[in-house]
């Protein structure tokens, strides 16, 4: 089932996402309609404060190639155990800012640990586009937007943009 995605500013999209004690049905659902609800926004990555959830959980796939195989990615409480020193600069863009982009600079890699959809711990070394992914996502548990690393007076006009969307969807 696909959810609603919090459009920025909502205040829910600033706090910090509580740690995932157990993996109830009610959760992995919750990983499913995240999946969903990504691919039809269409995006690469989602997280669960975005859909209204204050849990630590992201869903990702970054596989963009025309006819190569969908790799989704379920993390229950990801966290970046190691980050090189090498850094990369992407224009990010989020579901929860629609039709915003800025660049933003972070690690070119990353090594990742979290819990899978079985309950089992995973860790994985990310790079290129699949690292600045997790990382941003990561960014959403923790209150975090990508506009956070942007200077005050170009966080300011997004979001300027984002209220008056907002008012304009009220509207309609």
């Amino acid at each position: 089932m696909k959810r609603p995605i919090l459009i920025h500013p909502d205040p829910r999209l600033k706090k910090m996402a509580a740690p995932v004690a157990d993996l109830s049905d009610a959760r992995r659902e919750l990983a499913r309609d995240m999946l969903e609800t990504m691919y039809a926004a269409p995006g690469i990555g989602l997280a669960a404060p975005q859909v209204g959830v204050l849990e630590r959980l992201i869903v990702l796939d970054c596989v963009k190639e025309e006819g190569a195989a969908p790799r989704p990615l379920v993390m229950f409480n990801p966290e970046v155990t190691a980050a090189s020193d090498k850094l990369n600069t992407y224009e990010e863009g989020c579901l929860s800012i629609p039709e915003q982009y800025a660049d933003v600079t972070r690690p070119a890699e990353v090594q990742v640990r979290w819990i899978d959809q079985t309950g089992a711990e995973r860790e994985e070394e990310f790079g290129g586009l699949w690292a600045t992914c997790v990382q941003h996502e990561i960014d959403h548990l923790n209150g975090k937007l990508f506009i956070d690393y942007l200077g005050p007076m170009k966080r300011q006009m997004i979001t300027r943009k984002m209220v008056k969307l907002k008012r304009e969807k009220a509207k309609a």
